[in-house]
C-alpha cells in the first residue's frame, strides 16, 4: 500500500489499510511517535496505538471517510474529515459508530504523508457507545 504524496488524499490510505484488515498496513499511516485518540479524553502511543487501531479493526466492519477540509502548511496538514464505521459485526450485531476527525499529518522526508495525531472523535466529550475498549 502506497502512502499519499499529497495530504488531501490520506484519509482515503488510512481507510483503504484500515479495511484490509492488516494491522502491518495501519500501521504504516502513522509517522513514530504519533498519538490516536481512541476515545474522547484518551490518547495512545506505541503499542497501546497499535492495540486501539486494532480493536477498531476487529469490529470486523469497514470505515467510509468523507474528508471535508486539508489545510497545509509546509509539511504540517490539518485534515478535519467525516467518517463512518456501520454495518454487522462478525457476531451479527449492527456496529455504528461515525465522527468528524480533527487530525494532524506530517509530511516526511520520503514525500509521503502520515498521522501525527489521529483524533477520530474530533471535539467530541461524550463517549460514543459502541466504541471498543482498546
Amino acid at each position: 500500500m502506497r502512502l499519499a504524496t499529497e495530504a488531501r488524499h490520506h484519509p482515503e490510505v488510512f481507510a483503504a489499510a484500515f479495511n484490509s484488515g492488516d494491522p502491518s498496513a495501519l500501521s504504516r499511516v502513522y509517522d513514530e511517535g504519533a498519538v490516536f485518540v481512541p476515545r474522547p479524553g484518551e490518547s495512545a502511543t506505541g503499542p497501546e496505538l497499535r492495540a486501539a487501531n486494532a480493536a477498531f479493526q476487529a469490529l470486523g466492519v469497514p470505515v467510509e471517510v468523507r474528508p471535508r477540509h486539508t489545510y497545509v502548511a509546509d509539511d504540517i496538514a490539518l485534515l478535519i474529515v467525516d467518517w463512518v464505521i456501520d454495518g454487522p459485526g462478525p457476531d451479527g450485531r449492527r456496529v455504528h459508530i461515525e465522527g468528524t476527525a480533527t487530525d494532524v499529518a506530517r509530511r516526511g522526508p520520503d514525500g509521503r504523508w502520515r498521522y501525527v495525531i489521529d483524533n477520530p472523535f474530533g471535539t467530541a466529550t461524550p463517549e460514543p457507545e459502541d466504541v471498543p475498549a482498546g
